[in-house]
């Protein structure tokens, strides 16, 4: 299996995995980078996985079926575009399906919208199991909570940070640096944090994507897989949580980074 990052956008990524012959896409917002890269690996498109609504990541899809008819997979409780939303697969957590001859498990991880989901694959002939996380989880960072509450999305990056250790974490944007930069004013004595901060830096000088990150080390440096560690949980009461409840530093935490720069 191949996992590649195609560029959308300012700073979205398009994941495709494909084994050669048939390929597999999520949250494909612009059509353009998947069509090109079909056609220059001589790839069949074998289906879509969406993660959520916002048209940054279902933008593609319909020119893309016109294109390359796929079945498409989506979040259960989510409003779709017309046109192509009738055929969409609804998952949600009690789902399981195969796609590329490998088992995927959905995971519903509301907040950043109302019914986000994520899709995990235990074996992916990578040696590495494979998350698509969307909008929920970025390397150093979270989303936006737009639909839900900071009590779903803590909840919703348990679950994701309960996954093994080894697990690939494919963010759909490029927000890395960012992120790290504001995870530096949350932990500024986390030297995995310094070292992770000039890992990212010399990809990106070099032209290169940061992700996908790694799990185990997103345990040790995103503030927001970290809101049970007392330096974090210091943090956030000093930006406002009322109590060092893990649900309250989040918020906390997240309307910190809401504003800052």
């Amino acid at each position: 299996m191949n996992l590649v990052a195609l560029p959308a956008f300012a700073d979205n990524y398009i994941w495709m995995l494909h084994d050669g012959r048939q390929a597999l896409v999520v949250d494909p917002g612009e059509a353009a980078p998947v069509m090109a890269a079909l056609a220059a690996e001589g790839l069949t498109l074998a289906g879509i996985l969406v993660t959520h609504h916002h048209g940054d990541h279902v933008g593609g899809i319909a020119e893309l079926l016109g294109a390359h008819p796929a079945p498409v997979w989506g979040p259960a409780s989510e409003t779709l575009p017309s046109g192509w939303a009738s055929t969409v697969q609804r998952v949600d957590a009690s789902n399981r399906f195969d796609v590329l001859g490998l088992t995927w498990q959905v995971l519903d991880v509301p907040g950043h919208t109302a019914g986000h989901v994520a899709y995990f694959c235990a074996d992916t002939c990578l040696d590495e199991p494979v998350l698509f996380c969307g909008d929920t989880l970025f390397s150093g960072g979270c989303g936006r909570l737009f639909e839900g509450t900071a009590a779903q999305m803590w909840s919703s990056l348990l679950a994701l940070s309960a996954l093994p250790d080894t697990t690939l974490v494919c963010c759909a944007h490029e927000y890395t640096l960012s992120n790290l930069r504001f995870a530096g004013a949350v932990e500024p004595g986390n030297a995995e944090l310094g070292r992770y901060t000039s890992h990212c830096q010399s990809l990106r000088e070099a032209g290169h994507p940061t992700l996908p990150a790694r799990l185990a080390r997103e345990r040790m440096i995103n503030p927001f897989l970290r809101c049970e560690q007392p330096d974090v949980q210091a943090a956030g009461l000093a930006r406002g949580a009322a109590t060092s409840d893990p649900v309250a530093i989040f918020a906390a935490l997240r309307q910190w980074k809401n504003d800052y720069r």
